[in-house]
């Protein structure tokens, strides 16, 4: 076999309208997808310190997130079981997205002084797992609804949606906090989860053209059996795990690096680390996304590849200059704005990955494989820091990059394959 799996392409819609209607979607859904995050992450966090939570209790939580890199465990479940209305995908996006509403506003009535720690425990965890399943649904919605040539920017727009979503739940939660308190804050993000649920009722249907797996085994094993059948399947899983790599590493400890030897306050790091650098990173994915479209996948990818890093030299320059509000800037733009760019692209070689009949489940293992080295670089990237230094820590990040640019030129025909596949009307 081949690079790509073969399967029916969804008919091509007879003008821009479907386009449009169908990039909405994703962006809209991309929201959705965002905001649970920081509530059952940062925001959550937030609320335990105000009230006096003790450190090692607040510690403790940050476990609740665990169900994010085990999503792949239940995605099977996707595949195989559909609820059916409003149709194949969109069931399990408006069932999960209603479910995380009536959570949100459970968790909005939780008074912590008078002993809910246990109760909000389990709801968190209960949230976090939701929010991971609502991924895969929107993952797997996005994967078949848009046509080849508009995954990126499909990708670039549900990006976009998602950080926006990111950014609601967390600086803004934060910032609403200070006059509502955090109880209400959860009520009103519940509220602002139904636009997920709206989106879900009106949006494209997805083109049914394969049948669903015939039961729960097969949904579990035929997944894995189709894609490691593939030529190519070990290495894309290594191109995969690699692409992202030296990004990883660099940004585990960028806000520890920025306010420690360098001295910026927080509120520096939160305006030109968060706010400049989400600015850069959804630029980035705009504009990397219609480069694409002219560059195709192959190309694009070395490009972004390269662009991310060398960004990362920005890093090693930094810390060995003084402090400097303009040079930070320039650093943190500059490497968000390739990130942006290198995402966009990357979401576009999974979906390109991934068999139509089982999208959530090769989709959650493919992200899965994906988050590995952001998941696993803390320690190692401590060890570094503590040894050699920031500097050479950062160029270390910039080598760390450079496997993916030999991967991606030995998978060349493979990429262009798919590429080719982009470009198809």
């Amino acid at each position: 076999m081949g690079g790509k799996p073969q399967h029916a392409a969804p008919p091509a819609a007879p003008d821009g309208a479907g386009q449009r209607v169908r990039i909405a979607a994703v962006a809209l859904l991309g929201f959705a997808s965002g905001l649970p995050l920081a509530l059952s992450d940062g925001t959550l966090q937030a609320w335990l310190t105000v009230a006096g939570v003790d450190v090692e209790r607040i510690g403790a939580f940050s476990l609740v997130g665990l169900p994010y890199a085990l999503k792949f465990l239940w995605a099977p479940l996707l595949d195989r079981y559909q609820p059916g209305w409003p149709g194949r995908r969109r069931d399990w996006m408006l069932l999960t997205q209603l479910m995380l509403a009536a959570l949100l506003f459970l968790v909005g009535t939780l008074d912590l002084a008078s002993g809910a720690l246990p109760l909000l425990a389990l709801t968190a965890l209960a949230l976090a797992t939701l929010s991971a399943t609502q991924d895969i649904a929107i993952d797997a919605y996005r994967t078949e609804v848009l046509r080849e040539r508009e995954r990126g920017l499909g990708a670039a727009w549900g990006v976009t949606g998602y950080r926006l979503g990111m950014l609601l739940s967390g600086a803004g939660a934060l910032l609403l906090a200070d006059s509502l308190g955090f109880a209400r804050v959860y009520q009103l993000m519940a509220g602002a989860l139904l636009l997920g649920a709206f989106t879900s009722l009106v949006a494209p249907r997805v083109p049914v053209d394969c049948a669903p797996p015939r039961d729960l085994a097969e949904a579990v094993t035929a997944p894995l059996a189709e894609f490691f059948r593939r030529d190519a399947a070990l290495p894309l899983l290594l191109l995969v795990f690699l692409y992202k790599l030296g990004d990883a590493f660099a940004g585990r400890l960028t806000t520890t690096f920025l306010l420690g030897p360098l001295g910026f306050s927080l509120t520096d790091v939160g305006t030109i680390n968060k706010g400049l650098g989400l600015v850069a990173a959804v630029a980035g994915a705009l504009f990397g996304a219609r480069l694409m479209q002219r560059l195709g996948l192959y190309r694009a990818l070395m490009l972004f590849a390269a662009l991310q890093a060398l960004t990362n030299l920005g890093f090693a320059l930094l810390a060995q200059s003084a402090k400097s509000y303009p040079l930070m800037a320039a650093v943190v733009g500059l490497e968000n704005l390739a990130g942006g760019m290198g995402t966009a692209a990357y979401l576009a070689l999974l979906m390109s990955i991934c068999a139509r009949r089982y999208t959530a489940t090769q989709f959650a293992l493919l992200s899965a494989v994906a988050s590995l080295g952001r998941v696993f670089a803390g320690p190692p990237a401590g060890w570094m820091v503590a040894h050699v230094g920031w500097a050479p820590f950062f160029l270390a990040t910039f080598v760390l990059a450079l496997p993916a640019l030999l991967m991606l030129r030995w998978q060349r025909a493979r990429i262009e394959a798919l590429g080719r596949a982009e470009a198809e009307p």
